[in-house]
């Protein structure tokens, strides 16, 4: 199995103290992060995407940029992009930017996003959020493979001979798609064959499941290569101790502090994938994918759901309200005494020598 640190750069207050961490401490402890990530033998470093809320990745490939110029093996990624949103055009531009930089070390994940409040915000209709997706979508491919591109589309204007610079380090990069509520994501990239990451984190196992099993399905159905229908899976938290009472018990505030700001914007149980399923933390950890225990406990954990899902990513999250040594000791403990244990059970093809379609700059070890 491959394993990835995802941060989507939330920055609320502290739920107990109050306390808010400077943004530019927080953009800052991302790139820090990321460059532990990479000495710890991490394969991946993903940055998320949103333009609304308590949160600082509004910009994610100017992070991501600072840091390909820090790093120098790890896989860099985003979580997602929100292509509703974007001009394909300037997707093209800025990712093949970081691809540059970081010399073909970048493959990125595409989704609608799940925070509405970022369409009215730039102008755009709500409901056409699967529209836009498929339509950018689309384009984005043409422009990372082609030049001179010629194409007619229906929310954005008609381009000729267009040519987008920089070019990708080595032919495009790989798109993977964020699956979290719907079958349309999983359904696009059955249809273009590309691979998928499941958000794993709200809700219970089989609500992701039927659309992990659809996705192969599909993808099947569609005639592709069978070895490239990679599957990655997100976590609800990354929490460590010594004992699964005691991360219970530390995980709580944090936890709790979660649940209270979904409720305040109104996103409850019924809201699905924006709000989580679990009311408690007992539960969070019992039935839900939140990876919150011992290392053996978390091991476990992830062997049990990827009996489930049978995927090849594993991504995790630490979070930012944790003191930064606190954030640095608990991903040192997972790849120390996770990350070995679990990969002594599963195998991958995913990033490996065999895998064609890896980024260009990047071999996994």
């Amino acid at each position: 199995m491959r394993f990835q640190v995802l941060d989507i750069v939330f920055n609320p207050p502290h739920p107990v103290t109050g306390e808010a961490i400077p943004p530019s401490d927080r953009l800052n402890r991302v790139v820090e992060t990321a460059v532990l990530a990479e000495e710890l033998g991490f394969d991946s470093f993903a940055v998320g995407e949103r333009h609304a809320g308590e949160v600082l990745s509004s910009a994610p490939t100017v992070i991501l940029g600072a840091i390909a110029a820090r790093t120098e093996r790890i896989l860099l990624s985003t979580g997602v992009t929100v292509l509703s949103l974007l001009d394909p055009i300037r997707v093209a531009e800025d990712l093949a930017t970081v691809d540059q930089l970081s010399r073909g070390r970048l493959e990125i994940v595409i989704g609608k996003g799940n925070e509405v409040l970022q369409y009215p915000l730039l102008g755009l209709d709500l409901g056409k959020q699967y529209e836009y997706l498929q339509e950018n979508y689309e384009l984005l491919r043409l422009l990372l493979s082609e030049e001179d591109v010629t194409w007619q589309g229906v929310h954005r204007h008609r381009l000729e001979d267009a040519t987008t610079l920089p070019r990708p380090f080595s032919g495009p990069f790989r798109i993977w798609h964020g699956s979290a509520t719907s079958q349309f994501a999983v359904d696009l990239a059955a249809r273009h064959g590309d691979p998928i990451v499941s958000a794993n984190a709200l809700q219970p196992r089989e609500r992701y499941r039927a659309l992990i099993d659809r996705y192969r399905e599909q993808y099947e159905a569609h005639g592709h290569d069978p070895a490239y229908a990679f599957v990655g899976s997100g976590s609800g938290g990354l929490y460590l101790a010594d004992t699964t009472e005691q991360a219970v018990e530390q995980f709580r505030p944090i936890f709790e502090g979660q649940l209270a700001a979904q409720r305040r914007r109104g996103y409850g149980p019924q809201h699905v994938g924006v709000g989580s399923s679990f009311t408690t933390v007992e539960e969070a950890v019992e039935r839900g994918p939140a990876l919150v225990g011992s290392p053996e406990r978390v091991v476990e954990k992830i062997l049990d759901y990827h009996r489930t899902y049978q995927h090849d990513l594993q991504s995790v999250s630490v979070n930012h309200l944790l003191p930064p040594d606190h954030q640095a000791d608990v991903l040192r403990r997972f790849a120390e005494e996770v990350v070995p244990a679990v990969r002594a059970e599963v195998t991958t093809t995913l990033w490996s020598e065999s895998d064609e379609r890896r980024a260009a700059g990047f071999t996994a070890k």
